[in-house]
């Protein structure tokens, strides 16, 4: 039998060769206990976050893995104010016109805006964490709400337990769509110099942007939304 040691041994060593995790400029917490690895610790930004929880999760005795990363945000925020500029975000977008929005403070939740009680927005903050409930009626809805979650500089992590009804199956196109929606959405990048493709889960980004802030830009967003195990940034930097 594998020991506990070995297992996380493995994972460190997988973090160590990958430059994007950066296990040097951050130490990560890593135990492995009854088939399940638990990582704790904070990371520079959502890919960092995405590997470490990918490189976790490969060797063979990993049965599940407990995600604790949080993601260094752009900008320090108390939870009341991540909480109004995330309601303020869906407010906003065009998409949830029609959605209820209830925001949970100090364990009481309090309406923001009452139009539908079947189309319901929930938000909670902990710690920087922006947890997500409710219902909406399309995974690309639930995708564009994540991503508006991400997107407030306080974040830094976002779960995402809104649920559909009804009920729909995920499908290759559906990912490429909303990956082509948030990268419309964001205003660091041009999205019709990118052409977008998915497949079981991953997704590719081929074309040209001007500025490498912009290649990351639209890394990150896909990385951000909720479905996607990998992103291959093809992009290439011609300004």
């Amino acid at each position: 039998m594998i020991r506990g040691e070995e297992v996380v041994g493995t994972i460190l060593a997988a973090m160590e060769r990958e430059s994007r995790v950066n296990l040097h400029a951050r130490a990560l917490d890593v135990t492995f206990a009854d088939g399940i690895v638990t990582l704790a610790g904070e990371v520079s930004g959502i890919t960092a976050k995405k590997i470490a929880l990918e490189l976790a999760a490969a060797p063979s005795p990993v049965s599940g893995v407990v995600d604790r990363l949080r993601v260094e945000p752009s900008e320090p925020m108390e939870d009341g104010a991540i909480r109004d500029h995330v309601c303020n975000a869906f407010i906003s977008e065009p998409a949830f016109a029609s959605y209820s929005i209830q925001a949970l403070v100090k364990q009481t939740l309090e309406t923001v805006r009452l139009l539908d009680a079947k189309r319901m927005l929930e938000v909670e903050i902990a710690d920087g964490v922006v947890i997500l409930n409710g219902t909406m009626e399309s995974i690309s809805h639930k995708r564009l709400a994540g991503v508006l979650a991400w997107w407030v500089p306080g974040s830094r992590d976002v779960v995402n337990g809104i649920e559909l009804s009804p009920p729909m199956e995920d499908n290759d196109d559906e990912l490429t769509d909303a990956v082509r929606l948030v990268l419309e959405k964001d205003p660091l990048v041009n999205a019709s110099q990118i052409r977008i493709r998915s497949k079981d889960c991953v997704v590719t980004l081929d074309g040209a942007v001007a500025t490498e802030n912009s290649r990351m830009a639209a890394e990150a967003d896909a990385w951000y939304i909720f479905g996607v195990n990998n992103v291959v940034n093809n992009l290439m930097v011609t300004g």
